[in-house]
């Protein structure tokens, strides 16, 4: 039985409560998607940019946050929340409408940290300079969406920029004293098991602090359905998966906090894997190869 950090656990540790997350829409979008670095966005990238469990963006902040806690009322009557700004790239915007945003979340006396989705090459000294700024208030987290360090999936999925701009973000982020949390895709086409945890062991070693293992899932309406229903590429069966995180979980130092160990996309829009629809099922086969520290 392999062991690893929960964000649960750790949440538990520094706030001294149960905290849970507020998925939000800041209103922007994707360099990856305005023409800037392309038009279509990330093969995998959903219409709603990876953002479609956020609130409406046709809220304000405020409202959005009361949504959101009014859908997790029955699982918390009183606690504490993190802010995550969720739905495309979230630094991508002139820095005097994220502070605004961003400001306003901190606010909300319920909400005791955000988190910011972001790609690396998002990251402007403007801003890198307002999220440590924001950091003396409350807790800033920096969430990476990197996926992969494997150039050729990389080029794939349209990532759009270099492992170097990673490692260069990672560095940035540390030296201001943000929280950086790295994003994981397992299972892309063409990647074997060792390539994943390659991946896997790279990204533990650039000094971040938090990792999220996702499984590819194929959503309706991206160009990986398209590549998919062309049988270019077959998903993870169940027990793969579970062995590969299995062995993930091996390499992941203590001090690295798992913040998810898979995902669920829109049931309406999932195609393939069509398992992973049964979070209850999936949750239940990890727990017989790795749990948390404290279990």
């Amino acid at each position: 039985m392999h062991r690893y950090t929960s964000l649960n656990s750790y949440l538990k540790r520094r706030f001294g409560t149960k905290v849970y997350k507020l998925a939000l829409d800041g209103g922007m979008t994707c360099p990856n998607r305005d023409g800037t670095k392309g038009t279509g966005g990330c093969i995998f990238c959903s219409m709603g940019g990876s953002g479609d469990f956020a609130e409406s963006r046709k809220l304000s902040i405020t409202e959005q946050i009361e949504k959101a806690k009014a859908r997790v009322s029955d699982k918390i009557k009183s606690g504490k929340y993190i802010a995550y700004f969720q739905a495309y790239t979230n630094t991508y915007a002139p820095v005097d409408y994220l502070e605004k945003i961003f400001t306003e979340a901190m606010e909300n006396p319920s909400v005791t940290a955000i988190s910011v989705a972001t790609r690396p090459d998002c990251l402007p000294d403007d801003v890198m300079s307002l999220l440590a700024e924001l950091n003396k208030i409350k807790p800033v987290w920096v969430e990476l969406g990197l996926q992969t360090v494997h150039p050729k999936s990389a080029e794939y999925i349209r990532r759009g920029y270099g492992l170097d701009v990673y490692d260069n973000a990672v560095k940035r982020l540390k030296e201001n004293g943000l929280e950086v949390i790295t994003h994981i895709i397992l299972g892309l086409p063409g990647e074997t098991t060792d390539q994943m945890l390659q991946t896997v062991d790279y990204v533990c070693k650039s000094g971040i602090d938090g990792i999220k293992l996702q499984l590819l899932h194929v959503l309706r309406g991206t160009d990986l359905e398209k590549e998919y229903n062309a049988g270019i590429f077959k998903t993870l069966t169940l027990d793969e998966y579970v062995d590969i995180i299995e062995k993930c979980v091996e390499i992941i130092p203590k001090n690295v906090v798992v913040h998810r160990l898979t995902g669920d996309g829109a049931k309406r829009d999932l195609i393939a894997p069509l398992w992973s629809a049964d979070k209850k099922r999936v949750l239940n086969e990890l727990k017989k190869h790795v749990l948390p520290y404290e279990e």
